[in-house]
């Protein structure tokens, strides 16, 4: 699937599903094998590919095309769940189950983000740090800046615990993003993640949102579906 707002303005952001699984730590090598396929059926062939080691947290890494530890497939960072770049020739790769994958692309100054958020990222910010970067580092203009939320966990299948609603104290709306269930939680990852651009003050006709469930959708992967040996999309 592809995001069609992303595509009117010359990027290609493609989610890459079930018939993929980019989990190094249970398909080891086959990884590569899969990131191949997926540049095959994009049609590109980028000179660098950058992925990171997701830890749940918010540090953007930049993809300069040189930075980086080698790896399987291309250069990696540690301890990193955002890439950005203003580079050409530059494919930037985020994994995720049920967490939200977010992309952000300014097409004036051709600087695009990669994010992995989950509920640990999306309390952190990374969204927000990663605009920042955009302006602070690149020189964008937020009015120029369009989001894409891919397919995430919905709503009615993400139960969570207290400790994850008190995480979010002082969150703003937090309880339209949360539905009380007896003592546990229901959270909406999607509702949370717009949150945070449209007060980052990305315009809303910016933001497109994939409602596609990760749990309900057999075409992709899920971790509360599939269990300890889950997959993972990119």
């Amino acid at each position: 699937m592809e995001s069609q707002l992303m595509k009117m303005q010359g990027l290609h952001c493609f989610v890459a599903g079930a018939a993929y699984d980019f989990r190094q730590q249970t398909k080891g090598d086959q990884v590569k094998e899969d990131v191949t396929r997926a540049l095959n059926e994009m049609k590109i062939e980028p000179r660098q590919i950058y992925s990171g080691k997701q830890v749940h947290g918010c540090k953007v890494g930049y993809a300069d095309g040189e930075s980086g530890d080698a790896h399987l497939f291309g250069k990696i960072y540690a301890d990193t769940d955002g890439l950005i770049t203003d580079k050409p020739g530059i494919a930037l790769l985020v994994k995720y189950a049920d967490c939200t994958p977010i992309v952000l692309y300014d097409p004036k100054r051709k600087v695009v983000a990669a994010l992995h958020s989950g509920w640990r990222g999306t309390v952190q910010r990374i969204s927000q740090k990663a605009i920042a970067q955009m302006v602070n580092t690149f020189g964008c203009h937020k009015e120029d800046i369009f989001a894409y939320l891919g397919p995430s966990i919905d709503r009615e299948n993400y139960e969570v615990g207290p400790e994850v609603y008190e995480a979010f104290v002082g969150f703003a709306g937090r309880d339209t993003i949360f539905t009380p269930r007896g003592t546990k939680y229901h959270m909406s990852m999607s509702d949370a993640n717009e949150a945070l651009l449209r007060e980052a003050g990305i315009q809303p006709a910016h933001i497109e949102v994939d409602r596609t469930s990760t749990f309900d959708e057999a075409c992709l992967h899920s971790a509360r579906a599939e269990g300890k040996e889950y997959g993972l999309n990119g």
